[in-house]
């Protein structure tokens, strides 16, 4: 298989990932915590999170990398002490180094945790990225981890309902749908739609 294309500055994509041959990537319930906590520190510096979801074998992140010039490198290298900025794709091949070795430890495992390309697909028209981030907070319901995907507690969906301090660009994609009643009602209006073939490939 092909190296994927590099993640380009100022762009937004889907990412996913599963783990090598359908392990679980989060068998204890605090891992789930603990990754998040991990893409926090590894991404904010470059990344922009509209919404994830994490499942026991998989998850799915919808992301804009930052243009250099959003970059405070000066900050990342007093709160990090990072001498630079690695690019994209580097920091979250950190990301799945640092949850594999945490996971690794815990249960006692060795070797591969994740499958080895990512996957990326670049979001380049407003209505993928409208229904993206419905896709994403319904992927629990789509793979039976859940009956409501409305009360899961591993992806972004809760968080647009709260008021409490989020990493994510909640502010934007609330505006984006015309505010927190119009986002949860197309959300609601979504339940029973299909997305026809381009998510049928796509965990």
């Amino acid at each position: 298989m092909n190296n994927p294309p590099p993640l380009d500055y100022g762009c937004c994509y889907h990412i996913y990932n599963r783990g090598i041959n359908g392990t679980s990537l989060f068998p204890l319930p605090q891992l789930y915590t603990s990754f998040l906590k991990s893409y926090a520190y590894y991404t904010e510096p470059l990344f922009d999170t509209y919404a994830y979801c994490l499942l026991d074998n998989h998850f799915h992140l919808m992301v804009r990398i930052k243009e250099l010039h959003e970059i405070d490198l000066i900050r990342w290298k007093q709160e990090r002490g990072w001498k630079k900025i690695s690019e994209p794709g580097r920091l979250l091949g950190h990301l799945f180094n640092s949850h594999a070795q945490i996971v690794n430890s815990l249960m006692g495992r060795t070797g591969s945790l994740f499958e080895k390309h990512v996957h990326r697909e670049r979001i380049d028209h407003d209505d993928y990225f409208t229904q993206l981030i419905f896709y994403i907070h319904s992927n629990p319901l789509k793979h039976g981890f859940t009956t409501s995907f409305q009360t899961y507690p591993h992806s972004s969906y809760l968080a647009y309902l709260s008021d409490k301090p989020t990493l994510l660009k909640r502010q934007a994609v609330l505006d984006w749908f015309g505010g927190k009643q119009q986002f949860i009602n197309f959300h609601e209006g979504m339940k029973n739609e299909t997305f026809g073939d381009y998510f049928n490939d796509r965990s």
